[in-house]
């Protein structure tokens, strides 16, 4: 038997099915982009930023979004579960070729751990928002930005 209300489940479960949507969509529209259909890409993106909106509001209507310093907890949180026992376990249990891709998620994870470990420094060193990064600023996605 769970532990939490059914309604929080169907929540999570909503959101869980919206978020992996966006993400596949996302997806979709990196191969359309490389398979030279850029409107494709578009509309694919269009669709990934709508299921994103309903995923954001099943997220708020469970009661997890709650504030910055609630929210970056839990965003760290999230980061060390994933990162020590989530895909140790799943390493474990795959042969090598799939592990091989587990471990690259698990490095670029401990580098969103560590960004949001500074971005708890600097908001509570802030007395309202933080400064952006200069790869936010620039607006490059962070892992290019690591690569240049």
């Amino acid at each position: 038997m769970s532990r939490i209300p059914r309604f929080q489940e169907h929540l999570k479960t909503g959101f869980t099915a919206e978020a992996a949507s966006a993400a596949r969509f996302r997806a979709y529209a990196a191969q359309a982009r490389t398979d030279g259909l850029p409107n494709l890409a578009r509309v694919w993106l269009d669709l990934a930023a709508a299921k994103d909106q309903l995923a954001i509001s099943l997220l708020a209507a469970s009661g997890q979004v709650r504030g910055k310093d609630t929210d970056i907890a839990s965003a760290i949180s999230e980061e060390r579960y994933e990162n020590d026992i989530l895909y140790p376990k799943m390493i474990r249990d795959v042969d090598e070729p799939v592990a091989d891709v587990f471990l690259k998620v698990v490095a670029t994870q401990k580098e969103h751990l560590r960004r949001l470990e500074s971005l708890r420094e600097a908001v509570n060193a802030s007395r309202g928002d933080v400064a952006l990064p200069a790869e936010v600023e620039k607006g490059v996605p962070a892992q290019a930005a690591e690569r240049s």
